[in-house]
């Protein structure tokens, strides 16, 4: 699978010193989460609405309203669509659906893909308890599911974060077994009894199936999709014979990289790939937002807030 191979840094380099919680939540303060207060001006509902269920009113349908809304049995009485109005909890409970398998650990050494999720996990945490919310986690590394119950305040927050710095397994990294998603989307329905806000972030290499539990999710409650993706995985650059290895399974393959039609068809592949997963999210009826490994953080949540915004509309 193109998807999952990686390439081992190189021994020369000198690992960065890594993070603690209380070191990565203070960073993020500073560089994620002042400079969001100013380009959302506070307004997080834009990442987050409240999802309460007090039904307040009725009215009829219009173009671009959430089909999940529509009031059937109004609308067969009156031949007309009709949406519920619900009344938004200044209060939510959310959900962070973390996926920590070895395929994350792809990209540039301090800044992989599980180091953005780290990154990311923390500041929607940070954000989300700062407003008076509850949340909680699932962290799912090699099939094994690790359950935070949701809970307010900035010691939660620094227990997501312990959480996914935590040690994957023997070497810094999750145990290699093809990771299988519905394994983490599924007990998320039982977990979820309320209405809550459901953030998934994963780089969706994973087997058939997860659909289904995705779409279910979002059925009953706000489920936010992030893609976390790198670019050397769609575009390697020319390091001429190199070893490529999937960290899900172990296997190696030599590739020569300076090969035109090998980078045209890792080109073509990825694209593939791409276009169906954010088909298969889309028919969940949520769109799939992608955070590249070398995007700026408080950017990518400006664009996320702009895209739920248009979606909601």
């Amino acid at each position: 699978m193109v998807s999952a191979t990686g390439v081992s840094p190189s021994v020369f380099e000198t690992p960065p010193i890594p993070d603690t919680p209380e070191r990565l939540l203070r960073r993020l303060e500073w560089t994620v989460v002042r400079p969001l207060d100013g380009r959302l001006q506070g307004d997080y509902r834009t990442l987050f609405r409240g999802v309460g269920m007090d039904l307040h009113d009725l009215r009829e349908y219009e173009p671009g309203d959430d089909p999940r809304h529509i009031d059937w049995n109004v609308t067969a009485r009156t031949d007309v669509p009709f949406v519920r109005v619900f009344a938004e909890d200044r209060e939510v409970t959310a959900w962070l659906l973390l996926d920590r398998s070895a395929s994350m650990g792809f990209g540039p050494r301090g800044r992989t893909k599980h180091d953005v999720l780290a990154e990311l996990a923390t500041t929607l945490a940070h954000v989300l308890v700062r407003g008076g919310n509850r949340v909680g986690a699932v962290l799912s590394t090699a099939g094994v599911e690790r359950t935070i119950p949701p809970r307010q305040g900035r010691v939660q927050v620094l227990r997501i974060a312990r959480e996914v710095l935590g040690v994957l397994g023997p070497a810094g990294v999750a145990a290699r077994e093809p990771t299988d998603l519905a394994r983490l989307l599924g007990p998320a329905a039982g977990l979820a009894v309320q209405r809550s806000v459901v953030v998934v972030i994963s780089d969706f290499v994973s087997r058939p199936g997860w659909e289904r539990p995705l779409a279910l999710l979002a059925r009953r409650h706000d489920v936010v999709a992030i893609h976390l993706a790198d670019r050397r995985e769609h575009d390697i650059p020319d390091a001429g014979v190199i070893a490529l290895e999937d960290p899900e399974t172990g296997d190696h393959v030599l590739v020569d990289t300076g090969d035109p039609a090998f980078r045209a068809r890792l080109r073509e592949l990825t694209a593939d790939r791409d276009a169906r997963l954010r088909a298969s999210v889309g028919e969940a009826g949520i769109p799939l937002h992608t955070v590249w490994t070398d995007d700026d953080l408080v950017s990518a949540l400006v664009k996320i807030a702009q895209q739920r915004a248009r979606w909601r509309r």
